[in-house]
């Protein structure tokens, strides 16, 4: 007869309440980062700084775009330049304050983004070219931001869940400038 499976004892898999509490109270100056935080919270720090400079280089170009944009059809297409650096800059603020959560300090000096961002800083002199242009560095940030999801795994499901929220609004961008290309009649 086959004896039956050892299940590990649900007492092993929790700390128990005092040492919770007795560990809150000791590490109090770390705010949300506990004792189980993973050793490689400077990189993800670092990561998290790429992702920021890039989504800033982002709100920097749909800008130009936005202001610079003419010609017949460009009234809708300024639109989208706009809504997209405002939700661009949204997720930067979005990723400066988990950094900050996570005792870093977010990279906002003006000489480093363009040196940090996965995606480049191309203007594009017409219409076409700054959605194609746009369209290209989403698809980088969508890239980049796969490798982080896959990169933080289950070591860090806040960062991860945050990332993945931006993803799914990056693919929503690449996907409007894709159909926007997609049998293009202009210049």
């Amino acid at each position: 007869m086959a004896s039956a499976a050892k299940t590990p004892s649900i007492t092993a898999a929790f700390t128990d309440t005092r040492t919770l509490r007795a560990n809150a109270r000791k590490n109090v100056g770390d705010g949300a980062v506990t004792k189980d935080f993973p050793a490689d919270r400077e990189t993800i720090i670092e990561k998290l700084n790429e992702s920021l400079a890039t989504e800033w280089v982002c709100v920097l170009r749909y800008m130009r775009h936005y202001h610079t944009a003419s010609g017949l059809v460009s009234e809708p297409i300024k639109a989208h330049f706009l809504e997209h650096a405002k939700e661009e800059q949204a997720h930067a603020t979005a990723l400066a304050e988990r950094i900050v959560q996570l005792g870093g300090e977010p990279d906002l000096n003006p000489d480093n983004l363009t040196k940090k961002s996965h995606a480049e800083y191309r203007e594009g002199k017409t219409l076409k070219e700054m959605v194609t242009e746009d369209l290209i560095a989403e698809r980088i940030a969508i890239q980049a931001y796969r490798e982080l999801i896959h990169y933080l795994g289950e070591r860090d499901p806040t960062t991860r869940k945050l990332v993945e929220h931006i993803l799914e609004q990056e693919e929503e961008h690449a996907d409007e400038f894709s159909d926007l290309l997609d049998g293009w009649e202009g210049e």
